[in-house]
């Protein structure tokens, strides 16, 4: 086996050629994702024969969980979408909080509408209530789309039932309901200061252009539509968070080894909790609004299809972690963080950002940093996963840059320039990321 200064050489090598390939020379991700884990495996000394098969073996295992999450988190969202329900719950939250509160309804709006679904699906689905109350209260588009998408990308890095949360609570085996707990704890009052706090204070510094042209296609839409209840619509969106806090707490409530207590765990799990939580909504949402089963197969199908490119890239992050751990590599961090006495919590909050830098993709950031940091905690005996979750979360969004889509897509439905984009998304994913991992680690000290 090689030293450890070669190996850990290697692997800052492959991270920044990953940066340079994908940032500087627009290469398509999925495949500098492949190069360099191929390319990393062979210059690490890796049997030749044994290469493909072990990037194959980390692509098929991260797969085989988070592309069921995906599906279904995607097509709630849809459902969520074509019924009018998240703008049911726009209207409702910003009626209570009042047209001079809307940036702390849109960030409520955000966290609950980004539950179950990818920044990218949220964001779109939200991005017309975001044009709708600028323009009916008078406001700047950042005051009221900073909170929002400060809330989403929250949501995104740290609350279980998100996919890319749920990745990395498969990884360290943690507790579901014990993650969503910590997560609120740590979410809410870093979606606070990243959103509405933060927009308050950036808001008046930065103009945007008189006329935005994407606003136009969208004001329109406020018409007298017939939306769902808010009731249903927010027992639709909380269902499988519910069901997963119950998993989470099965062994309070019920018995080890007792029907019941293995029930729990089983309607508990991810996949099944997002799976009741999708066909309710096929009713709650679908059904009940009118909407005939042809309708409803129709929005489930053409879902799907957006969401190929960002389970492929989640792949081969997987397959990068599993080149990392068989050529040594991870064993080599391990070592090292045993010298510098480096936290679990801290060597997650790196691997992950260092990974969101080279990717752009905060899934692909928190499954490769996980799939890293794991088997290191398991090694150091680490008694809280659930926080390692929270803190690999956490670094995934820092410095979100160009080669984000989500930079690209805040730059253009906000009218800014790309210097206008720096100065306020990436300055929120970095907060977002920083407060995170303050509010992890003084957790920690008290659990």
């Amino acid at each position: 086996m090689l030293t450890s200064s070669p190996l850990l050489l290697y692997a800052l090598v492959a991270i920044i050629a990953l940066i340079l390939l994908i940032a500087r020379y627009k290469l398509n991700p999925f495949i500098t994702l492949t190069i360099i884990s191929l390319g990393l495996g062979l210059v690490a000394g890796m049997p030749v024969n044994s290469i493909v098969s072990s990037y194959e073996g980390g692509v098929g295992k991260t797969l085989g969980h988070i592309a069921l999450i995906v599906a279904l988190g995607t097509m709630l969202g849809k459902m969520m979408a074509e019924s009018g329900g998240a703008e049911r719950i726009a209207r409702t939250l910003i009626s209570k909080f009042g047209e001079k509160n809307v940036h702390w309804a849109m960030v409520c709006i955000a966290f609950l509408v980004g539950l179950p679904i990818f920044f990218e699906v949220g964001f779109v689905l939200l991005i017309p209530i975001a044009f709708n109350v600028a323009r009916r209260t008078g406001t700047s588009l950042l005051l009221v789309g900073l909170p929002m998408v400060a809330g989403l990308s929250v949501v995104h890095g740290l609350v279980p039932p998100h996919p890319a949360a749920m990745i990395a609570v498969g990884e360290y085996h943690a507790n579901v309901g014990k993650t969503i707990f910590y997560a609120l704890l740590v979410g809410i009052p870093t979606a606070i200061i990243a959103g509405p706090l933060f927009a308050k204070f950036i808001a008046p510094r930065v103009q945007l252009p008189a006329h935005n042209p994407l606003e136009d296609q969208f004001i329109h839409q406020d018409g007298e539509r017939d939306l769902p209840g808010f009731g249903i619509t927010l027992f639709t969106i909380l269902l499988p968070v519910f069901l997963m806090l119950l998993g989470g707490w099965a062994d309070v409530l019920a018995t080890k080894g007792t029907l019941a207590n293995d029930l729990l765990h089983f309607i508990g799990n991810s996949v099944v909790a997002l799976l009741i939580a999708t066909l309710v909504s096929f009713f709650t949402l679908g059904l009940a609004r009118g909407f005939n089963r042809e309708t409803i197969l129709k929005f489930t199908q053409e879902c799907l299809a957006p969401t190929a490119g960002i389970t492929l890239l989640v792949g081969a992050g997987g397959g990068l972690n599993r080149i990392l751990v068989d050529s040594g590599v991870a064993h080599e961090i391990v070592s090292l963080s045993n010298v510098l006495h480096l936290s679990p919590l801290l060597l997650g909050w790196i691997m992950a950002a260092l990974m969101r830098i080279a990717t752009g993709s905060a899934t692909v950031a928190m499954s490769t940093g996980a799939g890293i940091v794991a088997p290191i905690a398991m090694a150091q005996g680490y008694p809280h996963p659930e926080l390692l979750v929270l803190a690999t979360g956490a670094g995934s969004l820092i410095l979100s840059h160009v080669n984000d889509g989500g930079f690209w897509l805040i730059k253009e439905y906000f009218n800014m320039t790309v210097a206008q984009t720096f100065k306020t998304w990436t300055v929120l994913e970095t907060m977002v990321s920083v407060i995170g991992l303050m509010l992890v680690l003084a957790l920690s000290l008290v659990i």
